[in-house]
């Protein structure tokens, strides 16, 4: 343990050296955590819609009207023809042509029912799908209660009949707001980048600049210079995770329903797995460019398929079996589950096996693979 100390020594010394590396570790996760969840947001709005009415009636008044007031819907344009309409969609002025046709008042009063025309932008194939949703269900909300209005004034409601009346709430979010759902997320990649990045380096760093070869011949077990590698870059790491709660808390008001330590526990665990990663990947590299593209490539996997944009259940098969074998997706899932649920240690202790499985197979095999003799 002693020769483990005097690594741990010369560890922080070479780190505390950086002045500038060091500000970096922890500004720019911060910075980061601050802009990014502001940026990525996913919340379809400013849908602009360019009108065509032939009708040119009371109630294609009404409809429009209940349009814009929706907040999702912005009218850019009403013309003539679905040509011109066209154009407008052409210029990127418009996302959507809604085509009223003639009799659109007359057919909805006498026959209940009357159809209308949707062209929509589908580039953005999820943007499309979203708003053309919101677009029906505004359309619909306002057919039937114009139907309820002509029902009613027909047939007036007795006095007293019971109505039934629907409530509803909303869990764990009650604000309905996109950055509750994408901060711990991006907070865990944040401290993914971060500690991945640093750890690939580590090892690599030390054989450009030659000092590996003054390591290799001394008595230190492999086990000791790989602990001495992982400690320093794990004690920063549990230090930007608080800050990041603290971020979260300050800039955002998200503080944590469940526990504290039960997310400090799955940090230390998941820093372990993550760390022995980083360092496996710098055992495989000659010099920083090439751990550099390696680390690069994984957190770019880590990335796309964690969950923390898309959700594991809706990708393919083979996709959720990648996903499950990378150590991000289960921390991204537990910090949700407690911070926005307030989940206890009985809802994720799979996932806590499942870190616990991925920090021993890495550091092992970064143990197994550093090489004192080349």
């Amino acid at each position: 343990m002693k020769k483990l100390g005097f690594l741990l020594q010369k560890e922080f010394r070479q780190i505390l050296r950086d002045r500038i590396i060091l500000v970096m570790i922890f500004a720019m996760p911060t910075i980061q955590l601050i802009i990014l969840p502001l940026a990525a947001n996913f919340e379809v709005k400013d849908i602009k819609v360019v009108v065509v009415d032939h009708d040119h009636s009371t109630l294609t008044q009404r409809m429009l009207g209940k349009l814009g007031a929706s907040g999702y819907f912005r009218i850019t344009g009403a013309v003539s023809s679905y040509q011109e309409a066209l154009h407008y969609v052409e210029r990127n002025d418009a996302d959507v042509v809604l085509e009223i046709p003639v009799d659109f008042e007359r057919n909805l009063v006498r026959e209940g029912r009357q159809q209308v025309s949707l062209s929509i932008d589908a580039i953005n194939g999820a943007r499309a799908s979203i708003g053309g949703a919101y677009l029906n269900s505004i359309i619909a909300d306002f057919s039937q209660g114009t139907d309820l209005d002509i029902v009613r004034a027909a047939h007036p409601v007795p006095a007293g009949m019971p109505v039934i009346n629907v409530t509803y709430n909303t869990w764990y979010n009650p604000r309905e707001q996109y950055k509750y759902y994408m901060v711990p997320g991006i907070f865990v990649l944040l401290l993914t980048l971060i500690g991945g990045f640093m750890s690939a380096l580590n090892i690599v760093k030390e054989k450009e600049i030659g000092t590996i070869e003054q390591i290799n011949v001394t008595p230190i077990r492999k086990w000791e210079f790989i602990s001495g590698k992982l400690i320093p870059f794990w004690l920063m790491g549990l230090i930007i995770f608080t800050i990041g709660l603290l971020v979260a808390w300050v800039v955002y008001g998200i503080v944590s329903v469940g526990p504290l330590w039960l997310l400090y526990l799955f940090a230390a665990v998941y820093l372990v797995a993550l760390l022995g990663f980083g360092l496996l990947i710098s055992t495989y590299s000659a010099n920083q460019v090439q751990a550099m593209f390696l680390a690069f490539f994984f957190m770019l996997i880590f990335m796309l398929m964690s969950g923390l944009f898309t959700a594991t259940e809706s990708m393919p098969g083979w996709a959720r079996t990648i996903s499950a074998l990378t150590p991000v997706t289960h921390f991204v899932k537990v910090i949700r589950m407690v911070m926005l649920k307030g989940s206890g240690f009985a809802d994720v202790q799979l996932e806590f096996l499942y870190e616990i499985a991925f920090a021993l197979v890495l550091n092992a095999w970064a143990v197994f693979n550093y090489r004192k003799t080349s």
